[in-house]
């Protein structure tokens, strides 16, 4: 039923899925570009087609009634921003307690122009040692899918270059709000891998205003 959901949905507003079948397991989901509250819904309806079950992070206010349930049934996993010490040691603990996992993560953390991506993502995959799978919504084109599995290396800067790559020649639906993918930790000399996004504490949940 939600694969049939999925193809009508993007079948009513002219999209097209394309890209690869995930084959891993457990994986985190770069959900970008992220610039508009559509960008979700299309998601969604993507991962039904796929046969892909979303885990996310929201706000744990989305969670109360009456629509707790639902955010719940769609994949959400309630945060309280105001404990984001621990949160990537949650999320790595959910990739160690499930067999199946597909963390998603807007890493650019707004639907607003951002110059650096948010690193939560970065630490949650090497934490987890999981491989990040980059998730593309191309308004241009009205297509979507996922790429392939990037399993990241020792170098930040080499991995950071595969998502650039990447979102190269995809297109947002606001696309100055879209920034060429950086994290600030490239600009830091001699960074170790381990302690990327040291200073970083949010892994990508977005606080704006809705659009």
């Amino acid at each position: 039923m939600t694969k049939l959901f999925g193809h009508i949905f993007l079948k009513l507003f002219g999209w097209k899925t394309a890209g690869e079948y995930p084959r891993a397991d457990k994986f985190v989901l770069l959900a970008a570009p992220h610039t508009s509250n559509w960008d979700l819904a299309f998601m969604i309806a993507i991962s039904f087609v796929y046969g892909v079950r979303l885990r996310w992070m929201g706000k744990h206010t989305l969670f109360t009634p009456p629509f707790g349930y639902f955010m719940r049934w769609l994949g959400g996993l309630p945060i309280e921003r105001h404990k984001r010490s621990n949160m990537v040691h949650k999320m790595i603990e959910h990739f160690e307690n499930n067999a199946k996992l597909a963390l998603t993560i807007p890493p650019e953390g707004t639907r607003k122009r951002s110059e650096y991506w948010k690193s939560g993502f970065y630490r949650i995959a090497q934490g987890a040692n999981v491989p990040v799978i980059p998730c593309f919504l191309d308004y241009k084109n009205k297509s979507g899918g996922l790429g392939p599995a990037i399993n990241l290396s020792d170098n930040l800067t080499l991995d950071m270059d595969k998502f650039r790559a990447f979102y190269a020649d995809k297109t947002a639906k606001f696309p100055r709000n879209f920034a060429v993918p950086r994290l600030r930790e490239e600009e830091l000399q001699a960074i170790q891998p381990s302690s990327v996004a040291s200073t970083e504490s949010s892994c990508g949940l977005s606080s704006d205003s809705n659009r």
